[in-house]
């Protein structure tokens, strides 16, 4: 592994660069071509990328401004930053001045799952196209299929990311509390490269660096659709750590952040102190029995629902039901996409259409809650190969004693 100083050193460099585009044109000539198989079968003619996640997905970077995709041409209009360089760039002040002429009278895209009203009639009052298509729709699909060079990325998020959860017992010292303890966490993440953005896929979903839950603050519903919940340090942030006390008998839940280079793993691991209840020691052996039935069983062209369905029964058989995701409160799925955001597509749950493909990267984290105990379970980034679930996410699963 790279030692920190090279990280940021290898960062910095990146950042300097004027070009707009950081991919290699292959690789962005992959992404585009995959955006444009989706717009095509929504009846997209050209699509305005709009959010930060989808130009950094089509440029390798963040930019103020938008993306115009048609079939056969891309065109970069930006606002800010300047000085920027490269092919096809067309520096605006304002939306009104981007060329919609390529459009005819075709269906225009926008991102409408993350745009304010107020900008959608602007731009169809600027391109002169009115009820614009669902561009959100055929960027999550093209995203939910990643090149190789994306699962490299992820995988060397999770390489770093493992290290880091080796070294957590040596951050704890008697009598701290989870948020003494995540800020320890989260230090060492920080220096070891972590970029500290948690970019979240979804409506009002709020997260900062991840979730440390100790004890029976893990049972603590909360109004975000994350797996766990936790009474947070104040009502503005109501999820993850509360200020308890870490003592003998707890189980501590640390699910951090992952965002090493842009993509992001997502990992769960569980610490304890001293002894806990066995219950809590036999749904994380079923947590982990759960894990290696689904690595064989999603392979592409396995359905999200029925993997759900199979976690389940073996929650069933095990008589674990009423612990699963959850106690007073439970999440609806068992796992997701993870990229450059977390909750991309596909999503694993009972009502879910989605199929898996090959390229998909998905994260599973079956868990439980057990009163008096704490949360307990582990969560694993995979990509889906023709062979099942290859694991980027490979620190040790079992329950690891804190002192």
């Amino acid at each position: 592994m790279k030692h920190n100083s090279e990280h940021f050193f290898c960062r910095k460099q990146h950042n300097a660069s004027n070009r707009l585009l950081l991919l290699p044109e292959d690789e962005s000539d992959r992404r585009l071509d995959r955006l444009r198989h989706s717009m095509a079968a929504l009846g997209i003619h050209a699509g305005l990328v709009s959010g930060n996640a989808s130009k950094f997905y089509l440029t390798g970077r963040v930019f103020v401004g938008w993306i115009l995709v048609t079939a056969d041409a891309v065109t970069y209009y930006v606002r800010r930053p300047v000085e920027l360089e490269g092919d096809r760039i067309v520096y605006v002040r304002k939306p009104e001045e981007i060329d919609f002429s390529c459009l005819g009278s075709g269906c225009l895209g926008l991102e409408l799952e993350t745009m304010s009203y107020s900008s959608v009639e602007r731009l169809e009052v600027a391109s002169g196209i009115k009820n614009p298509g669902n561009l959100s729709s055929a960027l999550r699909s093209a995203r939910s299929v990643k090149t190789e060079t994306e699962i490299a990325q992820i995988a060397r998020s999770g390489e770093i990311q493992e290290d880091v959860y080796r070294r957590i017992p040596g951050l704890y010292r008697a009598g701290m509390s989870d948020i003494e303890l995540q800020i320890e966490i989260e230090r060492l993440s920080r220096m070891s490269g972590c970029l500290g953005q948690f970019r979240i896929a979804g409506d009002s979903m709020e997260l900062f660096m991840g979730n440390v839950l100790a004890g029976d603050n893990a049972d603590t519903p909360t109004p975000y659709d994350f797996a766990m919940g936790g009474a947070g340090a104040d009502p503005s942030l109501p999820v993850g750590a509360d200020g308890t006390v870490i003592t003998g008998g707890m189980t501590v839940m640390v699910d951090v952040n992952g965002n090493y280079t842009g993509y992001m793993t997502d990992m769960t691991r569980v610490y304890k102190v001293g002894n806990i209840a066995p219950l809590a020691e036999k749904a994380h052996r079923c947590s982990i029995d759960i894990l290696r039935m689904l690595e064989k069983q999603g392979i592409p062209g396995a359905k999200a629902s029925d993997m759900h369905a199979a976690a389940e029964k073996i929650v069933n058989d095990y008589g674990l039901h009423n612990y699963f995701m959850g106690h007073r409160q439970h999440a609806a799925f068992i796992g997701h996409g993870v990229g450059i955001e977390i909750n991309e597509a596909p999503v694993i749950a009972p009502r879910s259409r989605d199929v898996l493909e090959a390229g998909n990267v998905i994260a599973l984290e079956p868990k439980f809650v057990i009163p008096g105990t704490g949360a307990v379970g582990v969560e694993n980034t995979y990509v889906v190969t023709s062979d099942g679930l290859k694991c980027l996410t490979n620190a040790p699963e079992e329950i690891i004693e804190l002192i």
